[in-house]
């Protein structure tokens, strides 16, 4: 009579290692299907699923590393008794998941791990890669709908400011006139023209928010003809080096020599030239150095002024560009220097974008084309 312990005893322990892969998958489903957490805790929480799930679990220990950071049960110390899985998310290697015995192990199939082991954390790493291109679409999904809604606001922002740009001109040109009026009437007291005289610069100052209103609602096209930026450069640097001396402020210029010139408005793209540079020497209080680069880069002219300054969140970075919206004492500005550049830039056909940290200073890059408005763009090699 044939004995069947040992068959039995083989079956039971197969049965067992196959119950241990079982509960664990099931646990990183569930921990990949939480919406409430974020992803490092759900990789925290699948690395100490891993060890269990393995045939030695109690000298087991695993580790998951997803873009150059680690998440790891504790005492993980890598050994030559390891199995691991690559981490592949749209073709790229983001990161590999692995488990390491922390001592010798009899040999089994592939070392000292079985070959369901190997199914096992290759289905591991392929569940990873999945919650983390998920992860990665929500996330785009989630930046995207912010741009849109931003420029929702913006769009919004600029339809009112033409209507109340129009709606002040009126009454303040009358304004204006009566204060000059009567500031040419004989005999007046010193007081009167002193107060007269303050009229008439709140009234010009208040014309000239109203310009930047209109030029951030693109109430006014810009100029259509061929431009040197080299030119906008030295134009619009003309107007900041006295402030910049006074402020103790170095500007540096890295500016190519063979720029293409570009097609807009020589007077706007200088406003933002120097509403540019005036920011960048609000930003340093203490002095520092502001750059302005100037280069060729994928069929556009790039323009861009560095900082030494205080620098900002990236909450107020995203926030730069709206009207009104500044990080300046009361008093200082307006909030609109930067919304009156986006205008400009946009309506030329470009873009512009900040690149800032607190205490690091602050990059503005604007990116304007070189061809006509109506020539065809050509593609990029």
């Amino acid at each position: 009579m044939v004995k069947m312990g040992p068959i039995k005893d083989r079956t039971q322990a197969a049965l067992v290692e196959r119950v241990k892969e079982l509960t664990c998958l099931h646990g990183i489903a569930r921990a990949a299907g939480r919406h409430d957490a974020d992803l490092p805790t759900i990789l925290q929480e699948v690395v100490e699923l891993l060890p269990p799930a393995w045939q030695y679990p109690e000298v087991a220990h695993a580790r998951i590393v997803l873009d150059g950071r680690t998440y790891a049960t504790p005492g993980f110390a890598r050994t030559e008794a390891k199995q691991c899985a690559d981490i592949i998310v749209r073709g790229h290697k983001r990161g590999q998941v692995e488990v390491a015995y922390g001592g010798p192990r009899p040999p089994a199939d592939e070392g000292p791990f079985l070959k369901e082991e190997r199914a096992l954390i290759d289905s591991v790493a392929h569940e990873m890669a999945s919650l983390v291109g998920r992860r990665t679409i929500e996330e785009e999904r989630t930046r995207l709908q912010e741009q849109v809604r931003h420029a929702d606001r913006l769009a919004t922002i600029g339809q009112l400011s033409a209507g109340v740009a129009h709606e002040l001109n009126e009454p303040l040109a009358t304004m204006l006139g009566f204060a000059q009026l009567c500031r040419k009437h004989p005999g007046l007291p010193a007081s009167v023209i002193a107060d007269l005289d303050k009229i008439i610069a709140a009234n010009l100052h208040a014309r000239e928010i109203i310009k930047k209103l209109m030029l951030f609602a693109r109430e006014r096209p810009p100029a259509r003809e061929k431009v040197s930026l080299h030119r906008v450069i030295n134009e619009g640097l003309s107007f900041v080096e006295p402030r910049a001396a006074k402020a103790e402020v170095e500007i540096r210029l890295r500016i190519e020599s063979d720029l293409p010139e570009v097609y807009g408005d020589p007077n706007q793209l200088v406003q933002v030239l120097v509403n540019l540079a005036v920011n960048a020497i609000q930003a340093m209080p203490d002095g520092g150095a502001l750059t302005v680069d100037a280069f060729t880069e994928n069929g556009c002219v790039v323009l861009a002024v560095e900082d030494q300054g205080v620098g900002m969140t990236r909450q107020a970075a995203e926030r730069a560009f709206e009207p009104f919206f500044t990080t300046k004492e009361v008093g200082v500005g307006t909030g609109l220097g930067l919304s009156v550049v986006h205008g400009i830039v946009t309506s030329h056909g470009g873009t512009v974008r900040v690149e800032s940290a607190p205490g690091k200073g602050s990059r503005f890059e604007v990116r304007l084309p070189t061809t006509a408005p109506d020539a065809p763009v050509p593609s990029p090699s």
